[in-house]
């Protein structure tokens, strides 16, 4: 018997994949608990119009995604704050604050997206990356100066 799993079988295969499994497996247990369908002429036509369907999606945000990477990539942000004599800050600059300043610029990124290994505590200027998806990176040039 041939089936279209929905979900994820362990040692068996992955949502979507066409799979041929035991009539008693597939019949008992497989198509009962809503883990496939049967592999029909129908549902394979439905399977490849949804993978069709996902495949314009995601070419789709990773269009929008290098196109802000473009963006961001050409803006820069300044930041002031607080800081000794010596260049030390009194605080830090985290992730929050380099969204933050983004959104002020007009560019929205989640703060989450922005991969700043050690919040910065010294003034100076910085190369921030932004990882905004798959395959697309940015980097954002960060300027920190005193208040």
């Amino acid at each position: 018997m041939m089936v279209i799993l929905q979900q994820d079988v362990p040692h068996l295969g992955r949502i979507g994949d066409v799979v041929k499994v035991r009539d008693g497996y597939g019949r008992n247990y497989l198509l009962p608990r809503g883990l496939a369908v049967i592999a029909d002429s129908r549902n394979v036509r439905r399977l490849e119009h949804q993978k069709r369907q996902a495949a314009a999606k995601a070419a789709r945000i990773l269009a929008e995604a290098r196109a802000a990477a473009d963006r961001i990539s050409q803006t820069a942000v300044s930041i002031k704050v607080q800081a000794g004599e010596d260049g030390r800050l009194f605080g830090a600059v985290t992730n929050r604050d380099i969204a933050e300043a983004l959104a002020a610029e007009g560019v929205v990124v989640d703060r989450k997206a922005i991969d700043l290994p050690e919040p910065i505590k010294q003034m100076g200027v910085f190369n921030v990356p932004i990882h905004l998806g798959p395959e697309v990176d940015a980097n954002i040039k960060v300027y920190v100066i005193q208040q």
